[in-house]
């Protein structure tokens, strides 16, 4: 059974699987990865969910606001031995139910060409595309969605 924790990023189980993140990252982003490590800082991060199943971590995810209506959407992952499962769906859900509570409208978020698992996942809970944001304007690998919440 899958136990989503609502948490922030004191949490150890939160911090480890960003680690584990963090690795994956590099490896797939390359040279790049520099450029977007700057972005994903973790520290003083108040809204993050841990997927725990059978006592492990197995996935995670976080947000910060964006502007006052909307909240960006951070450091989502889920172990490789643990993909297919519904985890990334659970904890996108969560983070948007708890966004949807503290009266948020929009989510936003930014990922990389190079994980096209992760667009499928955006793309089929009701993310859209939209011109890059911020920091990845301009910036070749970064896909940029964002979802209305229902009210």
């Amino acid at each position: 059974m899958l136990n989503l924790v609502r948490t922030n990023s004191d949490d150890n189980d939160f911090i480890a699987l960003v680690k584990k993140l963090d690795a994956d990252l590099a490896q797939r982003d390359g040279a790049d990865h520099t450029f977007y490590s700057q972005f994903n800082k973790i520290d003083k991060i108040k809204h993050a969910v841990v997927a725990i199943e059978n006592d492990e971590p197995v996935g995670c995810g976080a947000m910060k606001e964006f502007m006052p209506d909307s909240m960006e959407m951070k450091r989502m992952y889920t172990a490789p031995q643990d993909r297919g499962k519904g985890i990334a769906t659970a904890v996108l859900t969560e983070l948007e139910n708890w966004a949807a509570e503290l009266s948020y409208t929009k989510c936003v978020l930014e990922t990389g060409k190079r994980q096209p698992e992760a667009i499928k996942l955006y793309e089929k809970n009701g993310y859209k595309r939209i011109p890059n944001y911020g920091q990845y304007i301009g910036i070749d690998n970064s896909v940029c969605f964002e979802k209305e919440l229902k009210k």
